[in-house]
């Protein structure tokens, strides 16, 4: 038998799924972010306040969640040089053989080659940090960020060619 705490978070799983999606942009990622937040939501049933809207509290752990979760790949994906404000980030392919290690090489070679006001904000991008983040932890105005990522993609590309 279902208490009404139970019927009442799981009527929010539609509401909840199209939340993740908007988070993670991955079916399956947000399949995850859905049943961890459900356990997390029930695990810690006693703490949540009868008299406080639910719908806010589930999607306060869902948002928690992710936030956590995305700061723990980024912590394990990178790595700092001496030189505190240049970032290495460690994002090769698991399943590497010498033509794709080659590209990588070239690759990085081409974003290094890039300055450091672009590259650095391009990378922490490509490592999966949102706009806002970057101008947060770069102290930038947000519309600088998307304006060096942008001129970033433009550089590589004409580099690339």
């Amino acid at each position: 038998m279902k208490t009404k705490f139970e019927k009442e978070i799981l009527e929010l799983e539609g509401n909840l799924s199209r939340y993740a999606y908007s988070l993670t942009s991955n079916r399956d990622d947000a399949k995850d972010l859905v049943q961890e937040t459900f356990f997390k939501a029930l695990n810690n049933q006693e703490k949540f306040n009868e008299h406080t809207n639910i719908k806010a509290w589930v999607y306060t752990i869902m948002k928690n969640t992710f936030i956590n979760d995305y700061r723990r790949r980024t912590k394990r994906q990178t790595l700092f040089s001496s030189d505190v404000h240049e970032f290495v980030i460690n994002n090769r392919p698991a399943d590497q053989n010498p033509e794709s290690e080659f590209g990588f090489r070239e690759l990085t070679k081409v974003v290094n080659s890039l300055e450091p006001e672009f590259r650095v904000p391009f990378q922490m991008h490509d490592s999966g940090y949102k706009y806002q983040e970057i101008a947060d932890e770069l102290g930038l105005h947000l519309g600088t960020v998307k304006s060096r990522i942008h001129f970033s993609r433009q550089k590589l590309m004409e580099k690339l060619k």
